[in-house]
């Protein structure tokens, strides 16, 4: 059995549940915990009880610990420089989303862990959700019949503070990523094109858009849209958003909480209500998507969030910021041919 010993590189809160995470397996050992201001690594270590080394300098921290695996908290700016160099240094690398601040940036690490044969994965923990799986497995049941339209509506009002609220694109690069991997999760299509426009709604606290409408073209034929915003202040959805997807015999809902169903039509026009069936039981969130990384690479294959797929639902969230900077409708393909042309190779 592999022993896998992680640096932790950012020691922001968000790099608290990965360290949890993390001291729960027993075949995991934290070995070190990096961040640009030595206080915040400091800190992370009193709090959990770690006596590892502390450090402002990844390679540094790697060679010195002998790490394996590279936890990347850091900020969206920071993931192409930090899983580079773990990748560059012989580590496998598991990072927060977005893959990277640029598809470029993306498309490189993709590359780089596939010549490395590293894996580099996603935190994507709204895959491992038990109601969007079930919600997926009644879509793809064929109750409805073939999809034709996918609707994702995200209206919430969080005050997050720090970098988030400075970002030029706030709910499409921070947030939207989510909901657009979902959609993909959940029919099993990849973007053909997208058509987007953002907007700050009246009031808004975000320097950057931080309301967006966007329509893809998916490669099933369907129509995906997804309206969204972080300062709609009353009547929140989830945080899954609300979905509905219609296809040529009915529609499934999902409100992103428990209402999970389809009412589908028979040819003699008789409508038949289906409950979706709660069968997934793995773990949820970020621990689901951790368990599969660290299975995926136990067994040498790559994890369902892998850097190869990812970059598809990153070209969905860069496509759609292209598109509204310069309204007009993007097309993926010439997005993705550098990656394509890279997997040829």
């Amino acid at each position: 059995m592999t022993t896998w010993k992680v640096v932790v590189a950012g020691c922001g809160q968000m790099a608290n549940t990965w360290i949890e995470y993390a001291r729960e397996r027993e075949d995991t050992e934290i070995v070190g915990l990096v961040d640009i201001r030595p206080e915040a690594a400091l800190q992370m270590a009193d709090r959990h009880g770690l006596s590892c080394g502390l450090y402002s300098d990844l390679r540094e921290a790697i060679r010195r610990s002998g790490a394996n695996l590279v936890f990347d908290v850091t900020t969206p700016n920071a993931h192409r420089p930090t899983s580079g160099t773990a990748l560059e240094m012989g580590c496998h690398v598991i990072a927060e989303k977005p893959m990277a601040s640029s598809l470029s940036a993306a498309i490189e690490l993709a590359e780089l862990s596939r010549k490395t044969g590293l894996s580099l994965s996603i935190m994507q923990n709204r895959r491992y959700l038990r109601r969007v799986r079930a919600f997926r497995d009644l879509v793809k049941s064929g109750v409805i019949g073939p999809i034709g339209f996918v609707g994702a509506d995200f209206f919430l009002a969080p005050r997050f503070g720090g970098f988030r609220e400075q970002m030029a694109s706030p709910l499409i690069l921070d947030m939207a990523i989510h909901t657009f991997d979902q959609a993909r999760f959940i029919t099993g299509a990849d973007p053909v094109s997208v058509t987007c426009h953002e907007w700050n709604l009246p009031g808004s606290w975000y320097t950057g858009h931080a309301s967006a409408v966007c329509t893809f073209e998916m490669s099933d034929g369907s129509v995906f849209n997804y309206r969204g915003s972080w300062s709609a202040q009353g009547f929140p959805t989830s945080w899954e958003a609300a979905w509905r997807v219609s296809g040529s015999r009915g529609t499934a809902i999902w409100d992103g909480d428990d209402r999970i169903e389809a009412e589908s039509f028979n040819e003699a026009g008789e409508a038949k209500r289906t409950e979706a069936s709660m069968d997934w039981d793995g773990r949820e969130g970020h621990a689901g998507c951790l368990d599969d990384i660290f299975a995926a690479m136990a067994e040498g294959r790559p994890a369902e969030t892998c850097a190869a797929d990812n970059v598809k639902s990153m070209a969905m969230v860069f496509g759609a910021m292209e598109s509204s900077r310069r309204q007009a409708t993007v097309q993926m393909a010439p997005l993705l041919q550098e990656y394509a042309s890279y997997r040829e190779t």
